[in-house]
């Protein structure tokens, strides 16, 4: 029941779900400051004054050398990031740079919402695949050489299996695996 309990008190607070009467709060920002990229003439100034640098340089090598070809594709490059810029919901400021708007709105999800989970199931891959390595290497007699030599065709085998570490993670949480019994866990006296 406690186990329980705390899973449940872990996904209220995962999910916002606030146990107080404290209204939420939102970042606030004004659109004098922030306007979409596409409109906003200091990015588009500052795309140009890329453009306009690289365009210098180009003059000073001989045209179709391996530097001209270089800095095109830094022309060309610049220019699609000011098109994919200008055709998103990205606001930019009076600096003329993108400004990430993390206040929960879905409108701006796909700024930090969908990057952060990325990250977060990378991270969990990480940990899972190095976790289950570990377990595995202890399994065997010479633990310790294996974790200085490591141990290829096991960690591979152990990185294949952690794409699936969320539902992993559960099944043992439920089922006792993931979390050591309080007999085991030592306490220093006091």
């Amino acid at each position: 029941m406690q186990r329980f309990l705390s899973l449940l008190l872990v996904f209220g607070l995962w999910m916002g779900i606030s146990f107080s009467a404290a209204p939420a709060a939102w970042a606030d920002f004004s659109f004098d400051t922030l306007s979409p990229c596409g409109q906003n003439p200091a990015f588009k100034q500052q795309i140009q004054s890329q453009v306009d640098g690289y365009e210098a340089r180009i003059t000073k090598f001989a045209p179709g050398s391996a530097p001209v070809v270089y800095l095109q594709s830094k022309i060309d490059s610049a220019k699609e990031r000011y098109e994919k810029y200008a055709n998103s919901t990205l606001l930019c400021g009076e600096d003329g740079l993108p400004h990430l708007i993390t206040d929960g709105r879905l409108s701006h999800a796909g700024e930090f919402l969908v990057p952060g989970l990325a990250f977060l199931y990378i991270a969990g891959w990480i940990g899972w695949v190095g976790r289950a390595y570990i377990i595995a290497v202890r399994k065997a007699g010479n633990a310790a050489a294996k974790e200085i030599v490591i141990d290829v065709p096991l960690a591979i085998k152990c990185m294949l299996g952690g794409f699936a570490w969320p539902l992993a993670a559960i099944k043992e949480f439920f089922s006792g695996e993931l979390v050591a019994s309080e007999r085991d866990v030592t306490v220093s006296p006091r």
